[in-house]
């Protein structure tokens, strides 16, 4: 009887210090999962601080001493313009141009010289500003705006009418520039209202003048909302180009009277020159960007 008493106690024992093994051994697993979950936890900023914002700041500092460089490059260039290249092209171009132009034309020649370029420059792809230029020399805001828009109807309509005799012929140019060709299609859709605006955007948007006036009649553009769309949409244009020839008038006449404008007024007409070209740019660019989400929502599937 002892002997089992005796027997039961060592069992007893030994399962006591079984179980405190078992312990001691939970505990040290216990205590590296810890150190593992520790390790881990510490490990994640690690990963995180590896991207530090100072790339971020360096391309910011890059992008303003770029900004700074160019700020400082174009007022240099305007500066020299201003001082040295801008009176000599007065002297030795534009005034005998003025001077041969006074002496060879009388104002009714003038007015036909500037018709007929404004009508026949666009139909055979010249450029057709210096004869917005030349109006706004001679006739100033308001008559130089009649006499442009009207000389305008003409150089758009002549492309307009000639691109129905060479329908296929275009038709095949077009598919070589299919997104320009989507676009100019645009003109062509929806009711009347839906083409004068598109022709509008499409004349203030940097898309090619010339290349519009013929494939008009190719995109199916009815004749009214095209005219009508184009003198709203190159309004800009005009003004830009009258604008441009009063102020090179106001400094040939300086020049040839051999006086200055004053600081004022040199200030007072290049600021608002850069104005208005800047104005044009970024309507045009906000114009282009309206085109194409107009372009986007014609061409989602309903």
């Amino acid at each position: 009887m002892e002997i089992n008493n005796v027997a039961y106690v060592r069992i007893k024992e030994e399962e006591t210090e079984a179980e405190k093994e078992l312990k001691q051994e939970r505990v040290v697993v216990e205590e590296e999962e810890e150190e593992i979950s520790c390790n881990s936890v510490v490990e994640f900023p690690l990963q995180e601080e590896a991207l530090p914002p100072i790339p971020t700041n360096e391309k910011s500092w890059n992008r303003a001493l770029k900004l700074i460089g160019v700020g400082i490059s174009s007022a240099i260039v305007v500066i020299v313009a201003v001082k040295w290249i801008g009176p000599f092209v007065l002297k030795k171009v534009v005034v005998p141009a003025l001077q041969w132009e006074a002496d060879a034309f009388n104002t009714s020649q003038r007015i036909i010289v500037i018709l007929a370029t404004l009508a026949l420059f666009p139909t055979i792809c010249l450029p057709s500003t210096p004869s917005m230029w030349m109006a706004g020399m001679a006739y100033g805001y308001v008559k130089g705006m009649l006499l442009v828009m009207a000389g305008v109807s003409v150089g758009v309509s002549l492309p307009y009418f000639v691109g129905s005799v060479f329908h296929a012929e275009i038709q095949r140019l077009l598919e070589k520039y299919p997104k320009e060709a989507s676009i100019l299609r645009l003109a062509g859709e929806g009711n009347w209202f839906h083409q004068f605006r598109t022709v509008t955007l499409i004349r203030i948007s940097p898309l090619p003048y010339i290349m519009f006036n013929y494939a008009a009649w190719a995109t199916n553009v009815r004749y009214t909302p095209y005219l009508m769309g184009t003198w709203v949409g190159m309004l800009p244009e005009v003004f830009i180009a009258l604008y441009s020839g009063i102020l090179i008038r106001s400094f040939a006449e300086a020049t040839q009277a051999k006086r200055s404008l004053t600081p004022k007024q040199i200030i007072f007409n290049v600021v608002g020159f850069c104005v208005s070209v800047g104005a044009t740019i970024f309507i045009g660019i906000r114009t282009k960007k309206r085109l194409d989400r107009l372009h986007e929502e014609e061409s989602m599937p309903e």
